[in-house]
């Protein structure tokens, strides 16, 4: 995984209205946090910022103010209505060690005519090394038949990368399309059934 290099202030002011001065300069508030560190106070450029955040489980070298390190998003905070950033936590990482995450379950190919898809699973979860960290595991669905079963278990993830979560959870399945039922026309002889008690009906009147 390619890092991506985003220049970091020191940040000294606290509270509501720091944070909106902040995201009024199109900054972004964040904590850095981990290895046993005490919490560090940054702010990051808000643009810049969410260009990375479009790599799943970006790896973030801080830099700038007396700030050199290497992080990864774990926690973000964006506006409900409108979508802005508003507060993001990065963990300190080193380089060599083993981090969770999740990565993305990404699904190739086409199903076989008559089939559906159902995928339960967006994403697995999983430990790998923090500077190796896949951006994603694929599986090809061309070909499989109907009632094939794909589970977290069954999923091919890169060297060094390894699951963290059961096995045998259903990740995805091959199903067969709902068949639409066609209301059935009556029988003739149920039609002159129907039809004689309403001309009998008639006649006596």
């Amino acid at each position: 995984m390619s890092e991506v290099r985003i220049n970091v202030e020191q940040r000294t002011a606290f509270g509501k209205g720091a944070a909106r001065k902040i995201r009024r300069a199109d900054k972004v508030p964040a904590v850095l946090y981990g290895h046993g560190t005490d919490p560090r106070h940054l702010t990051l450029p808000g643009h810049e910022l969410m260009i990375a955040l479009r790599t799943p489980n970006v790896l973030i070298r801080l830099a700038g103010d007396g700030v050199d390190e290497l992080a990864l998003p774990k926690g973000i905070q964006r506006d409900p209505l409108k979508g802005f950033l508003e507060h993001i936590d990065l963990l300190l990482v080193r380089r060599g060690e083993k981090v969770a995450v999740e990565i993305p379950v990404n699904v190739v190919g086409d199903v076989v005519p008559d089939g559906m898809l159902e995928q339960l699973m967006m994403s697995v979860p999983v430990e790998a090394e923090a500077t190796h960290i896949p951006q994603g595991v694929e599986v090809d669905i061309t070909g499989l038949e109907i009632g094939t079963q794909i589970t977290s278990g069954d999923l091919r993830l890169p060297s060094g990368v390894s699951l963290t979560a059961d096995a045998e959870a259903l990740v995805l399945h091959i199903t067969s399309k709902p068949t639409t039922v066609e209301e059935e026309a009556p029988a003739e002889g149920a039609e002159a059934e129907a039809e004689a008690p309403a001309e009998a009906a008639a006649e006596s009147e």
